[in-house]
């Protein structure tokens, strides 16, 4: 409000002004005072106050319109030679108008699915902003939509010539020779784009998942400290990738041979990761190999109160390979103590009183696992316990028909696709997912026959009616049964109960038919 009240004030003053400036002029036109007299070419002219203050004012327009007119032939002068003026920043304007309008229309048509659109318009937009840092980006994005490998390829070269968009560049032609399944050139492509983003964790994830596939473990190992350096993988999780991968050079080495330097990587691995199975299964064999067999039973236990497996009780096993069945029963007490009630330990124990011949307790160490998880193993083992309880063939029979067509039970099965593994691996051999495999009961659509299945050794011993050893034979064509025995016990990883060499009977009685 009062500002309005001064400017009001200021301008009735400026009219009070110009109105008393002009009536002295008028007055003093009239009395002949303050005249000016001009002569040009003999002719005098006299100018009154009034005409001496209009022609000032004309003259004060002249000079402006001379200065613009000025102006504007020297902006024209730079204009033509290409300099910046106002006339070319207006131009500017306009034309980088439309292109980020081309451009927007582009991303969003690139949004939409629509390839040929976006590709159409980030020429335009190309054409008016000259920024192909922005432009081929969703020029390469298109092509890849519309399934145009050479242009996305070639689009993603031009990027690789400038500084800041080689990364992007290095990495869109990596993706695409992920596509095209040529890993080599990809690995060589994730470790250049590592060196200028070692921080980016999809390239991370995709150098360390590449290095695994081509048994690069060293390397490996390095992006992983990589990824603990950089905030992109939590400390747990890298000390049991990292065993994993200090386990896989221990199984590398070990295939040369090199038991000292073998025996350091799996020690390191268990010691990172003590529920690795595979790892605590390897170091105990190494700790065997060194008269340590303290240290194996330290790291087998812990692995076990984890993660009962096979394989950690085929290790325990393996440090007395020598023993009387029951004394390998007493020896196994601190191990089957740990985790009582899992399905494991219960199978652990039955198998080890069937070795004995104990096979009421064998039965009983079963427990309901015949109910509620009748697998493959479960039901071998009863028609073992059968057997050696004097059943009648036909029972026999029976058990090992419903072995067959059973679930094989917990296998190494990938988490990121489901594919079941014989042997425990870093990398999963159909998704390539890595550090995935977990022993588990698979989905039922992936259940297969047990015919490769990793039990104990089991034999049931031949069955005296020969017409029904061939009945036995078209029912379970694709069974194994193997034997569980200190002998079987000992036996190299790898040999099944197949084997006639490796072949004994439960019950004694039947050697004689057996043979």
């Amino acid at each position: 409000m009062l500002w309005s009240l001064i400017k009001i004030v200021v301008f009735v003053a400026m009219v009070a002004a110009i109105t008393l400036g002009l009536g002295y002029l008028i007055e003093a036109d009239g009395t002949g005072l303050a005249q000016a007299r001009i002569t040009l070419a003999g002719v005098e002219y006299t100018l009154t106050p009034l005409l001496m203050f209009l022609g000032a004012l004309v003259l004060i327009a002249l000079v402006w319109l001379f200065i613009q007119a000025f102006r504007i032939v020297i902006a024209t002068l730079h204009f033509i030679n290409g300099d910046e003026t106002a006339l070319s920043r207006h131009f500017h304007r306009n034309r980088e108008r439309k292109g980020y309008e081309a451009l927007s229309e582009g991303m969003m048509a690139l949004a939409s699915g629509e390839g040929r659109v976006a590709i159409a318009k980030a020429q335009r937009a190309e054409k008016y902003l000259h920024k192909p840092e922005l432009t081929d980006l969703v020029t390469a994005q298109a092509a890849e939509m519309m399934g145009d490998r050479a242009k996305a390829e070639e689009v993603y070269k031009r990027l690789l010539k400038r500084d800041s968009t080689r990364f992007v560049g290095i990495r869109g032609i990596m993706k695409q020779k992920l596509a095209a399944g040529e890993t080599d050139t990809a690995l060589q492509l994730a470790e250049r784009a590592f060196a200028i983003k070692p921080k980016h964790e999809e390239v991370q994830d995709t150098l360390l998942r590449l290095q695994a596939e081509k048994a690069d473990w060293a390397g490996a190992r390095q992006t992983l400290s990589a990824k603990l350096k950089h905030g992109s993988l939590p400390r747990d999780v890298y000390k049991r990738r990292d065993a994993v991968l200090a386990l896989s050079q221990a199984a590398e080495i070990e295939d040369r041979d090199e038991s000292a330097a073998a025996a350091e990587k799996a020690i390191e691995a268990n010691r990172n990761s003590p529920d690795l199975v595979p790892a605590a299964a390897m170091a105990a064999r190494h700790f065997i190999a060194q008269k340590r067999p303290r240290n194996a039973v330290r790291v087998l236990k812990k692995a076990w109160e984890s993660h009962p497996h096979p394989d950690l009780a085929a290790a325990f096993a393996a440090i007395e390979p020598n023993e009387t069945p029951d004394a390998r029963i007493k020896r196994f007490v601190p191990l089957t103590r740990i985790n009582p009630e899992h399905r494991e330990t219960k199978l652990l124990l039955a198998e080890l009183n069937l070795a004995a011949e104990h096979f009421p307790e064998a039965r009983r160490a079963l427990g309901q696992l015949v109910e509620k998880e009748p697998d493959a193993r479960v039901l071998a083992i009863m028609a073992a316990i059968e057997k050696g309880e004097g059943a009648k063939d036909q029972v026999i029979r029976g058990w090992l028909a419903k072995a067959v067509t059973a679930p094989r039970g917990p296998q190494w099965v990938c988490e990121n696709c489901n594919t079941i593994h014989g042997d425990w691996r870093p990398t999963c051999t159909n998704c390539g997912a890595f550090d995935t495999l977990a022993w588990k009961t698979p989905p039922q659509s992936e259940v297969v026959l047990p015919a490769g299945a990793n039990m104990l050794p089991l034999i049931i011993g031949a069955l005296e009616d020969k017409s029904a050893e061939v009945s036995v034979a078209e029912d379970s064509q694709r069974a194994e049964v193997i034997d569980i025995s200190p002998k079987a016990a000992a036996r190299p990883e790898g040999k099944t109960a197949a084997e006639p060499e490796d072949a004994e009977l439960v019950e004694p009685g039947d050697k004689k038919d057996a043979s």
